[in-house]
């Protein structure tokens, strides 16, 4: 019973996540419900007994792309002047909710709903995480290196053309800004004058 609780739980708040995410006007606002959504299917993923796949619903999305999107957002400096939510945003509630109930009509009266409730779920020897762990680094560990050297060859790639030379900034003054004119036939010729009217004394 607390898990069919948990289950209500974590797929109502992902589902009511996702609707404010495409609805909502501010996308800071729609960050922070994608953010929402994340969390809670990553809920849904620890009640399967899939602890790996929940970290890294975690850890990759919640913890990396979306600190990338928030990056963005704040770099392009959106600005929005409108109502908090879209026009639209009733009639596609309305309109999910009436999906969600013919799904769960069908789903309920299936006979595979009916099979799910009478055979028990076996209890997995080993832990989800260790399974994985062992089949990566055993049967796939070719496979996971080779992605590694190209994961490698793309950082090194982006820091690459990320890379710019900047410019001399004696070259670029010495070519924009001409020469200052000399003051040496002035100062002679203020010379010749003062000489001059000494001699007159």
């Amino acid at each position: 019973m607390p898990q069919l609780l948990f289950f209500f739980y974590f797929g109502g708040m992902a589902i009511f996540s996702s609707i404010l995410t495409v609805g909502l006007r501010s996308p800071i606002y729609c960050t922070i419900a994608l953010l929402s959504t994340f969390l809670h299917v990553a809920g849904l993923f620890i009640l399967l007994h899939a602890e790996f796949i929940a970290a890294i619903q975690i850890i990759i999305y919640a913890g990396a792309v979306l600190v990338l999107y928030l990056f963005v957002l704040m770099l392009l400096n959106l600005k929005t002047s409108e109502t908090f939510v879209h026009k639209q945003v009733w009639v596609a509630l309305f309109f999910g909710i009436v999906i969600l109930g013919e799904i769960l009509l069908a789903l309920f009266r299936s006979p595979l709903f009916e099979e799910m409730k009478t055979v028990p779920s076996p209890l997995p020897s080993v832990g989800n995480t260790e399974a994985i762990g062992l089949s990566l680094f055993n049967q796939y560990i070719l496979q996971f290196e080779m992605v590694g050297i190209i994961l490698l060859g793309g950082i090194i790639g982006a820091l690459v053309l990320a890379k710019q030379p900047r410019p001399n900034p004696t070259e670029k003054t010495n070519g924009s800004l001409p020469a200052p004119p000399s003051t040496e036939p002035v100062e002679q010729e203020a010379s010749v004058e003062v000489g001059s009217i000494r001699q007159n004394d």
